[in-house]
């Protein structure tokens, strides 16, 4: 250990060398290497984690660069594990990285959640929420939880008891998960960049007073953090109970937690090339399912919209055309739409979503 680098938090009151040498033997996995989890990964390296795993499979787009700051426009398109393995590694020379450019699934996550000691969720989604949750309790890892929606964030500790009540993990706070496409992500939702920034490095936080065992963790307690007012408010946790939690592997590996890393089921994903022909059919509908406040805003004598929030009543609906073809701004809501349009119709309709959505094919739409 050199002793200069983390000289400053050596000589801190309550600190010392014991806290330090807790974290150079500390095992972190970090899962996403995202909004979240960028400045999370860089204050765990500066502080001298000894071995950190990156978990994404996913690579650089220009669109990360506002909040994922381990990356540059010269990155585009590289695995973001692999560029922000590179940056921390040059970052401390002295720690180990290792890379996981894998999307975790019931058939993976154990192996990899058991090789490190502190988990920390920096994803976007719930399925992976309630699957890395489940796999923490199974295996009775600790979890850090950090989320953004909007202009506020969350933050939670998970599978650790305190001195007052036995260990609470995610499902005590949400026991079912919602519906995919209920709940927008930041991809449909949208984030300014300093949220994640914020949240993230107090997920560090967190996780740095859990390894070293100094103040008071979020144990048993979500944070709540609102960035246009700056306030916060912290509620304890409670055991929930209505819900499954699986208590063995083979329970675990029979749970569903809609793995959105499988292929679509019953309706066919298309760029815009492909909508430009469904377009030119007199037997194609074009469905918009952003909400009414969204833009760019698409010609509604070609474009037909119906808000997520008002696609229930659509459903009871009947129209004439074969060809239904689902536009949202990301390609992840206009999933949804389809499977439930499927769910109805089943074959009696081709059932189409523009894959990455509005936002993939802009020039298409400024356009047309």
């Amino acid at each position: 250990m050199s002793a200069e680098r983390y000289n400053r938090q050596i000589i801190l009151k309550g600190f010392g060398e014991e806290a330090q040498q807790q974290l150079l033997k500390a095992k972190v996995l970090v899962i996403g290497a995202g909004g979240l989890g960028c400045p999370a990964l860089q204050y765990l390296a500066a502080a001298g984690i000894g071995h950190i795993g990156i978990v994404d499979d996913d690579t650089i787009s220009l669109s990360n660069l506002h909040r994922q700051i381990l990356f540059t426009t010269t990155d585009i398109g590289k695995l973001k594990v692999e560029v922000a393995a590179k940056r921390l590694q040059e970052m401390n020379t002295q720690i180990g990285i290792i890379r996981h450019p894998i999307r975790l699934q019931k058939n993976n996550i154990l192996d990899i959640v058991s090789r490190y000691d502190y988990i920390l969720d920096g994803t976007d989604n719930f399925e992976s929420r309630y699957l890395i949750n489940d796999a923490c309790a199974l295996l009775n890892k600790p979890l850090i939880f950090a989320a953004v929606s909007g202009f506020e964030g969350q933050l939670a500790i998970f599978n650790t008891p305190d001195h007052l009540t036995p260990s609470t993990n995610y499902r005590d706070l949400f026991p079912v998960p919602p519906d995919k496409g209920e709940i927008p992500n930041c991809a449909e939702n949208g984030i300014i960049g300093v949220l994640p920034g914020i949240i993230g490095t107090m997920a560090a936080a967190e996780t740095i007073k859990l390894i070293a065992k100094i103040g008071q963790p979020l144990t048993n307690k979500i944070l709540n953090y609102n960035l246009l007012t700056q306030e916060q408010y912290t509620i304890n946790i409670s055991h929930g109970g209505d819900y499954t939690l699986p208590k063995t592997v083979d329970e675990f590996l029979n749970m569903n937690y809609q793995d959105t890393s499988e292929g679509p089921q019953g309706y066919i994903e298309i760029d815009a090339s492909e909508l430009v022909k469904l377009q030119q059919s007199e037997s194609t509908i074009l469905i918009d399912v952003r909400e009414k406040h969204e833009v760019p805003v698409l010609d509604k004598q070609i474009y037909t919209q119906v808000p997520m929030s008002e696609f229930g009543a659509f459903l009871n609906k009947e129209f004439y055309q074969k060809h239904v073809v689902l536009i949202c701004q990301h390609g992840i809501r206009s999933v949804a739409a389809a499977e439930a349009l499927q769910e109805k119709y089943g074959d009696a309709k081709k059932i189409y979503s523009l894959k990455g959505g509005i936002v993939k094919w802009r020039d298409h739409f400024l356009r047309s």
